[in-house]
């Protein structure tokens, strides 16, 4: 059973910065799409960045030039740098995967992943 766990959330001021870490274990797969999707009580989830084994990556416009996905494979850690918070950044933030990837997800910001985390708040205020 696929198993993933995010830390490194908080609260900061605008224009702070958080990496947040997941861990993944009980995957069987070396193929992967993985991204960090935000959650906003009244609003619909939202793909934040993705990466896959391949190494591409994804963001969403709201987010490019001041996130970063990486992967730290010997880790099984996926990473996500934030940097110039914003208050519009704040919302719960998950880990999600699929490791039944061959090539890649054609759409990862808007993957139905099927592995998810417990989630980590980031509030900016």
């Amino acid at each position: 059973h696929v198993q993933l766990v995010e830390s490194g959330g908080g609260s900061v001021q605008p224009g702070g910065s958080l990496r947040l870490s997941c861990v993944a274990s009980g995957y069987t797969s070396s193929g992967f799409c993985m991204a960090w999707i935000r959650q906003v009580p009244g609003k619909e989830r939202e793909g934040v960045a993705s990466i896959d084994s391949k190494g591409s990556t994804s963001y969403a416009d709201s987010v490019k030039g001041r996130f970063t996905i990486s992967q730290d494979n010997a880790k099984n850690t996926l990473c996500l740098q934030m940097n110039s918070l914003k208050p519009d950044d704040t919302g719960m933030y998950y880990c999600a995967a699929e490791f039944s990837v061959v090539t890649g997800c054609a759409a990862p910001l808007q993957h139905d992943y099927k592995n998810w985390g417990q989630g980590t708040q980031v509030t900016v205020s």
